[in-house]
């Protein structure tokens, strides 16, 4: 499948709506939890078993963006979101027949396996493009793609939700809800397919800059850089440190003021998972496009150096106070959103706009790390303090210092980034804008 070049006239304003079309469906996984409870239900799983389609999903989407990179810079956006489409909407429908036979290895292969493929791949086809089209303002064309991923779960939930209420909780009404999804998403995912477009040149809009000035830097060049390993530890670390709270927000803020004259209820408790959803979602968007004001490396600056100073606010007081708790709380997931959208712009200023989306997709294993190293960091903890007889506020205090801990590692792994090397630049820079903007394979 060629990439689809732009006609005269095209509308770089069209390219977003496409990419949100792919963004805002597999977003969707975010909201896996609404399924949790019915399939231990219906199917009598733990809640550990349950989580399993969500966490192999996030591995897959690391794996498969990190051996899929190469793919889509090469055969361009529609190629890509072709093949979200086909994986993310499959893996729907392996596991409606998974729940309709009560064969839950199919859900885990399905939606898990399957579906985190499409994961992976549609979150970067994107983002090349949009760097492309934008070069005037790449965070904040890549913060609106990535905001649609942050916020799926704010559609997916209340009609996942209405679908089990109208279709049930047993295993034909589950089956019957993943096959509404697989289908649903797969229209809406072809409206991307259809509309996105490569610009005809580098330089889209005449009075912005070319996509390609600066170094350019294969992405076999890239990973073989200190600075693309101080990137993995910086998202890395401000992953682990945004999604310790948002795997457990509901349980930690009903812990945390149990113990008070103001216990949070059951509803107050999804409310506030609510507004972090928002805010992870607001952040993609508002945190990244202030970074085409001040700058990659400050606006990281904030993320890690400001989010350390909310988790302590937390430790120390957030049990005192729920409105700081909350306040807090909703910083820290807005530097979450924010660090997704913008690390791909700054990829972009540190490697050129070449091959960004394979080094993006290389880096977004730092992501599935972190998925894996957050929730365990702060489960364990509270695991291990309420066997010693503690609760409250004081099942968090030891995780929330290591998430302390995590982002002043990252903090300095960010002033440890610097201009790359020359020796890593492409030789012939002309020629490669040349071969990125017709997407065929790096000729090295």
């Amino acid at each position: 499948m060629s990439p689809p070049v732009a006609p005269p006239g095209w509308s770089r304003w069209l390219v977003p709506p496409a990419a949100l079309s792919v963004h805002l469906s597999i977003g969707q996984a975010y909201a896996w939890s609404v399924f949790k409870p019915p399939l231990e239900s219906a199917l009598g799983l733990s809640g550990t078993q349950s989580a399993l389609p969500f966490q192999l999903g996030i591995v897959m989407l690391g794996l498969s963006a990190a051996f899929g990179g190469t793919l889509v810079e090469r055969n361009g956006p529609r190629w890509a979101m072709t093949v979200a489409l086909i994986c993310f909407s499959s893996g729907f429908l392996l596991s409606a027949l998974g729940a309709a036979t009560e064969q839950y290895w199919l859900i885990v292969l399905g939606y898990g396996f399957v579906g985190g493929i499409g994961l992976g791949i549609g979150y970067i086809s994107p983002v090349s493009t949009l760097i492309k089209w934008f070069p005037d303002r790449p965070g904040m064309a890549t913060g609106i793609a990535i905001m649609g991923f942050g916020g799926g779960a704010l559609i997916a939930s209340p009609w996942s939700a209405q679908m089990l209420d109208s279709f049930g909780s047993d295993s034909s009404g589950i089956a019957l809800a993943f096959l509404v999804h697989g289908l649903s998403y797969a229209v809406f995912m072809l409206l991307g397919v259809l509309l996105v477009r490569v610009p005809r040149s580098e330089k889209p809009v005449e009075s912005a800059p070319s996509a390609f000035e600066g170094p350019q830097v294969s992405a076999r060049n890239a990973v073989r850089t200190p600075q693309f390993w101080c990137l993995w530890v910086v998202l890395c670390m401000n992953v682990t440190a945004g999604i310790g709270i948002l795997e457990k927000a509901a349980p930690m803020i009903t812990d945390f003021f149990k113990e008070t004259s103001t216990p949070v209820s059951v509803s107050a408790a999804a409310g506030f998972v609510a507004l972090l959803s928002a805010a992870n979602m607001a952040g993609r968007i508002g945190w990244s496009s202030t970074s085409d004001l001040i700058g990659r490396k400050n606006i990281y600056r904030v993320y890690l150096g400001v989010g350390a100073v909310m988790y302590g606010l937390i430790a120390l007081f957030g049990d005192s106070s729920k409105p700081l708790f909350i306040l807090c709380a909703l910083v820290i997931l807005s530097f979450y959103g924010g660090g997704f959208a913008t690390i791909p712009a700054y990829l972009k200023d540190l490697f050129g706009a070449y091959q960004v989306g394979a080094i993006h997709g290389r880096l977004l294993t730092a992501w599935s790390t972190a998925g894996v190293l957050g929730p365990l960091i702060v489960n364990w903890i509270a695991d291990r303090q309420e066997d010693a007889g503690k609760s409250g506020a004081a099942l968090y205090g030891l995780s929330f210092v290591i998430m302390i801990g995590l982002l002043v590692v990252g903090f300095v792994a960010n002033e440890l980034v610097r201009p790359v090397s020359a020796r890593h630049h492409i030789p012939a820079p002309r020629e490669a804008a040349d071969a990125a903007v017709r997407q065929q394979p790096e000729s090295a």
